[in-house]
């Protein structure tokens, strides 16, 4: 066991430390700067050592703190949280001198300290993240990820450390200097490490963290916290555990925080944060491998003693020994957190920082009721450091978060802070809102809404206590202002000198204050009187920082009022146009040239078109190829322009259907750009565009020539080896939006181009293209042999195959299939009309053996014009496609009695049940023509699968989840028959039959030849035979006519087929009910 432990901190978290330390006989040694001197920490230690260095930079001294820690005896040290509580280093230094660091190892520091490292653990876990920059070493680094991003939002990060600090939204690229900068400067100053990167930003979402424990050997959780409520991503209240988490989402967050701790051999507390969305996705963003702000509600609902815990596995043992095999019971209530800090609301949604000397501290106290402070009544407040006061921790078992909140609210007004301000009555406030009481919350709420919130939330349980009024020692001189500190702060930088003449808004001076930085402005113009504030100086609120005498005249010619020329272009904005441009047709004439020899649209010409009509807002045109150390940034601009891709999202159909179901992500290769290979920035803009596309649960339309993967991208040759990460595939694959992905091919479409092109659920392709797994190139590779781009994949030939569904003349053709294909899940259209139903009496011929042509009738069914047929070459005695009656989109599978005579061969049943599933995820509602004698049988027929197609079409039906209608225009026979209707003709909407129609469990001559064959045998003479066979088989048609089966109700109605339209309507209507 530890005999003698160094707490490497201070503040509350030290006391803390200090207080289990105690209670497990463990000695103590606390340390302090020269000026935190009065911090109560030092008062809970049984030796006390001061720190050479002031302020954090002081508690950041690791040669310093291992000194104290061996001339001391000590054993063990203990960081705490913040400061060096995450430093790899740190950790090594100490087991360099024979220090047991309680907490992870350096190396497990490296992989989950490191934000970026621990984002690639979690990958390799299996678990889902963000997609986040390296280390960024200079801001160019930042804006060259922003724009791989296509301009969306990013979260600077720190490296090492949390708490909110160095953390940084960048929305625009001319913010990405100023706050690359400013967390920079904050991370260093929090952390003594400055490392910085970026993930992209998701606007709405919860935050939801697990307390991790292990040995070393096993690693269990101790159960949830939800630190959704924040301001500007410092955590303001906890609750554990989540309320109104999906257990699916609970279990899910639970076991890949526990997989992220196994897959690295944790050893101590760690914290795994996740982002959920409202759906349920979460994605890991960061470890915190050290004890939390809000470890206290995790004891609260466990029962358990955290740092006791951390004390036990820094001594060696196990979580066995610990009683921790097994996660603890589930929780019983909830615990919530609040913090109290040294601020007060400034009015405008932010917070003011207070300080100075406490004269009263009286804290709230009762059932569940726990405060965690190291204030005390005469207490002063410094600036260096945390604004944090007090942690109010209130449990309730109940269960019933409002009770929970009023006994939180009611605490609060109990606790007594004078002297300086703070945040407890916006907190009381808070904690009185309905959705927080609902908690219906997500990381942005206090944000949007801490306008609405009061600094005062009324009646309080204390008596004021008066306190002298400080005097202002500051000689001011006449005629001249005094700009004053609007917070205690200490003086990072002061910008300007006695003498010097500044304007009004002018930034003057540089404070940090809770760590982070603020700008001080110039309220006046004028000339600089004097200077009462220097760098490195601590001042309180209301201090003189500057004297200024003002003078109106540079007042006013500081403050420019003129109105600009709107039509103005300024340098940074022509540079921007001019840098675009060279991504435009019109200054690429060879490639224009190119595509015009091979009778082709350019890339940007075939989204103009797609999106005519509406329109288009490209992501990452500013994209370049990752070879800039080969080729220059100069040469990429011109020669790989988007990096040979085209995304954005656009609107199609736009002037038929609504805006939000006109909105469609676009993605189109550009083969004239290094013929259209998919390249690392290529790949990161198709990711976004999908991950755009998935959230706004958008359709999405792939234009995917091109020849592959790119294997030059030489920028990253030694950060990416295989490639095979990307995922760009996986993603695209289980897309999912209100419409389908649709990819087309014209040209060249080889290797991933391919693979994209083939998981469209619509695939079109002009029939100047050519698809294959591997181009020329890749397959001479392989010794396969040496052939022409042309001999390969020819798209009329997967069009008989089954992966074209649509073959189109060129591109125009191919464009204009793509929008009418889209139509059919964009909604009904009022402007409809009808052929004369009347022609469908007579579609069907007379003399039942007589054949007839499907697609006409078809036609004849559905509104003039609106039947488009998918996979015509393919699987011929299956047609499929859509159609509209009455303006209401649908699907349609019809048996072609011109193939087989209707039977259900293995093609025919694999293109339907792929067409039911397309319908039946997108709620299109199908219509089922049927006129089969049933499945296909015999030897041949076995080898082509025919049993597990037929089973698939079954399948399909049966588990569809729109209406299914069914008629029946002829033979309606055995299981072929059942599957058309979904397994079962009491299984769709409605099951009709047209005069023509007839049943049976078999076909009717087939069924005489095999239940009759004795009697037909007996019968010797062959005219007889023929005469009793013809007779059987009459008995039986008669038997199976639809009237006769309609009299058993084994279907709804036998209907004139005038008036099918009219049912089929009636079912559209009932399914809008649905």
């Amino acid at each position: 066991m530890i005999k003698r432990l160094l707490i490497a901190n201070r503040g509350e978290i030290a006391i803390r430390v200090a207080r289990t330390a105690a209670a497990l006989g463990v000695e103590t040694v606390a340390v302090h700067t020269a000026d935190d001197a009065t911090s109560l920490h030092i008062k809970h230690a049984d030796q006390v050592r001061v720190l050479p260095q002031a302020g954090v930079a002081g508690y950041l001294d690791i040669a310093a703190l291992i000194a104290i820690a061996t001339d001391t005896g000590c054993d063990a040290v203990h960081p705490g949280y913040g400061l060096l509580s995450e430093r790899a280093d740190f950790a090594d230094a100490c087991a360099a001198a024979g220090l047991i660091f309680v907490g992870p190892d350096g190396a497990t520091l490296r992989r989950q300290g490191d934000k970026v490292s621990a984002r690639a653990l979690a990958e390799d876990a299996g678990v889902p993240v963000l997609h986040g920059s390296d280390p960024l070493a200079t801001a160019a680094e930042l804006h060259a990820f922003f724009d791989a991003q296509g301009g969306a939002p990013l979260m600077i990060k720190a490296v090492n450390g949390g708490g909110g600090r160095g953390m940084r939204i960048v929305r625009d690229a001319g913010d990405i200097d100023a706050a690359f900068a400013q967390a920079r400067a904050e991370t260093l100053a929090a952390f003594g490490d400055d490392q910085l990167y970026a993930e992209r930003f998701l606007q709405s979402v919860r935050h939801i963290e697990v307390q991790i424990v292990g040995d070393g050997q096993d690693v269990t959780h101790l159960w949830e916290r939800d630190c959704t409520v924040q301001r500007r991503h410092q955590k303001v209240i906890e609750l554990a555990p989540a309320p109104h988490l999906p257990n699916a989402t609970r279990d899910g967050v639970l076991r890949a925080a526990v997989a992220i701790g196994r897959a690295c051999d944790y050893r101590g507390l760690g914290t795994v944060e996740f982002l959920v969305e409202a759906g349920g996705a979460f994605y890991f963003i960061e470890t915190n491998p050290r004890i939390q702000v809000e470890h206290t509600i995790t004891e609260a609902i466990t029962g358990l003693d955290l740092v006791a815990l951390q004390l036990g596995l820094a001594s060696g043992q196990s979580l066995a020994d610990l009683g921790l095999t097994h996660p603890p019971a589930p929780p019983k209530g909830f615990a919530v957190q609040a913090r109290i800090n040294a601020e007060t609301p400034d009015g405008q949604g932010g917070f003011t920082p207070t300080g100075g000397r406490l004269d009263s501290y009286a804290i709230p106290s009762g059932p569940g009721v726990r405060i965690d402070s190291c204030a005390y009544a005469g207490y002063s407040t410094n600036p260096a450091f945390d604004s944090l006061l007090a942690k109010l921790v209130v449990h309730d078992t109940s269960g019933d978060l409002g009770r929970l909140f009023a006994r939180a609210e009611r605490a609060l007004s109990e606790f007594h802070i004078g002297g300086v301000g703070t945040n407890i009555g916006f907190l009381r406030a808070l904690l009185k809102r309905p959705e927080i009481t609902a908690w219906d919350v997500d990381v942005r709420t206090l944000d949007t809404q801490a306008l609405d919130m009061p600094a005062d939330a009324g009646h309080t349980r204390y008596f004021e206590a008066e306190g002298p009024e400080a005097a202002d020692t500051f000689d001011i001189p006449d005629g001249t202002t005094a700009l004053r500190a609007p917070m205690q702060a200490m003086v990072q930088e002061v910008q300007v000198a006695v003498g010097d003449q500044i304007a009004r808004g002018q930034v003057v001076a540089l404070f940090e204050a809770m760590k982070m930085q603020h700008t001080v402005l110039a309220e006046t113009g004028g000339v600089v009187a004097a200077v009462y504030a220097q760098a490195g100086q601590t001042i309180a609120a209301g201090t003189p920082v500057l004297a200024v005498t003002p003078d109106d005249t540079l007042d006013a010619v500081a403050t420019d009022d003129a109105v600009a020329d709107p039509d103005h272009i300024r340098p940074d904005l022509q540079a921007l146009n001019d840098r675009l441009a060279r991504t435009l047709d019109e200054n690429r004439p060879k490639a224009v040239e190119r595509r015009r020899s091979r009778n082709q649209r350019t890339t940007r010409e075939v989204v103009a078109a797609l999106c005519a009509g509406g329109d288009f807002h490209e992501y990452g045109q500013l994209v370049l190829a990752g070879q800039r150390r080969k080729l220059g940034l100069d040469a990429l601009i011109d020669i790989s322009p988007a990096d040979g891709i085209v995304t954005g999202v656009g609107s199609m159909n736009a002037d038929r259907f609504a805006e939000d179901r006109a909105q469609v992500a676009v993605m189109a290769y550009d083969s004239t750009v290094m013929a259209g290979t998919q390249g690392y920035f290529g790949h990161l803009k198709t990711d976004r565009m999908i991950e755009v596309a998935r959230d706004r649960g958008l359709a999405s339309v792939f234009f995917a020539e091109g020849g592959g993967g790119r294997p030059n991208d030489d920028d990253f040759a030694e950060t990416v080896q295989s490639g095979l990460k990307t995922t760009t595939f996986a993603a695209f694959a289980r897309l999912r939006g209100w419409g389908p992905r649709i990819t087309v091919s014209s040209g060249f479409c080889f290797a991933g181009n391919a693979a994209l092109f083939g998981a469209g659920d619509i695939r079109i392709a002009t029939r100047e293209s050519w698809i294959g797994l591997a181009g020329p190139a890749m397959i001479e590779a392989g010794g396969i042999g040496a052939y022409h781009p042309k001999d390969i994949g020819p798209a009329p030939m997967h069009a008989e195959t089954g992966l074209v569904d649509i073959l189109a003349q060129d591109d125009d053709a191919a464009i204009q299939a793509t929008r009418d294909v889209l139509s059919y899940f964009q909604g009904p259209l009022s402007d409809w009309d009808a052929p004369d139903q009347r022609a469908l009496r007579h579609m069907i011929p007379e003399n039942r053996k007589r054949s007839y042509l499907i697609r006409p009738v078809i036609a004849g069914l559905a509104d003039t014009g609106s039947f488009l047929e998918l996979g015509a070459d393919h699987a011929k005695g299956m047609v499929t496609g859509f159609l509209r009656i009455e303006g209401r989109p649908m699907g349609v599978i019809a048996n072609n009695p011109q193939h087989l005579g209707g039977a259900l061969d293995a093609a025919a049943s694999a293109k339907g049940a792929r067409f039911i599933n397309l319908c039946g995820r997108f709620n299109l509602p199908v219509l089922s023509l049927c006129d089969t004698p049933g499945f296909m049988v015999g030897p041949e027929s076995e080898t082509q699968g025919a049993v597990a197609a037929a089973c698939d079409l079954i399948s399909a039906g049966a588990n569809l989840t729109s209406p299914l209608f069914f008629v029946c225009l002829r033979k309606g026979y055995g299981i072929g028959a059942q599957a058309m209707a979904a397994g079962s003709l009491g299984e769709p909407a409605f099951s009709l039959a047209w005069p023509t129609g007839e049943f049976g469990p078999m076909g009717l001559e087939g069924a005489v030849q095999l239940g009759y064959r004795k009697e037909l045998e007996a019968e010797t003479d062959p005219d007889a035979r023929a005469a009793l066979y013809d007779r059987l088989v009459a008995d039986l048609y008669a038997r199976g006519s639809a009237i006769n089966v309609a009299s058993t109700h084994e279907i709804d109605a036998v209907i004139d087929p005038a008036d099918t339209r009219g049912w089929i309507a009636k079912g559209m209507r009932m399914a809008a009910r649905t």
